[in-house]
């Protein structure tokens, strides 16, 4: 197992073309740990095989770090076609490590049609999709969430406090300014330096 994994790391400095056909011989591997470096490593070396490979992978592979190892992958693609499957990830899929690597890859893509699916995840009763939902909705540049993130400015956790402050640094609106400045003043230093910075950037 050991020397599959640094085979797969030494691919680092392989084309995409040359190094696929060798990520593809352990993407069936006994162990798990092999298939999942193998399916991160798609992501990372694109070609034309690794979308419908990481597709396959993300809706019929039984075990769900794999999954959330294809939804992954198929953000660092970020190949528009990406956004329907991560989309029926995030309804469907029954693991919340699925959902919220599908979430977090929907920012990735930057595609604006994710919305919805990302407002929705704001009501998930997992907070580390709230986390995701926020971060990714300020990668879609989507002005319009302002109104619906801004009430985890009192989140008992710090994380999506932070997420929100980055987020809302790619939002520019009146409430955004005014949040930030909010922000600043939290007692975690993340989320205020988030805070501090999200105001600078929406200044320049």
């Amino acid at each position: 197992m050991k020397d599959r994994m640094l085979g797969l790391v030494s691919l680092r400095h392989v084309s995409a073309e040359e190094a696929v056909p060798l990520i593809k011989k352990v993407l069936n591997d006994e162990s798990l740990q092999v298939r999942s470096m193998a399916v991160f490593a798609l992501g990372l070396k694109p070609t034309a095989e690794c979308y419908p490979l990481l597709v396959e992978l993300l809706t019929s592979e039984a075990d769900y770090g794999i999954r959330a190892d294809a939804a992954g992958a198929l953000g660092y693609l970020e190949d528009p076609r990406a956004l329907e499957p991560l989309v029926h990830a995030f309804y469907e899929d029954t693991d919340w490590l699925v959902r919220f690597s599908a979430a977090v890859s929907l920012g990735n893509l930057k595609d604006p049609r994710a919305y919805n699916a990302l407002i929705e995840a704001l009501d998930s009763d997992e907070v580390v999709l709230h986390q995701a939902a926020i971060a990714a909705l300020g990668e879609i540049k989507a002005i319009d969430a302002v109104d619906h993130i801004l009430r985890f400015a009192q989140s008992d956790d710090w994380l999506v406090r932070q997420r929100l402050a980055e987020a809302l640094g790619n939002l520019p609106s009146p409430k955004s300014v005014s949040a930030l400045k909010y922000l600043e003043k939290d007692s975690h230093r993340h989320v205020s330096e988030a805070a501090r910075l999200g105001l600078q950037r929406l200044e320049a």
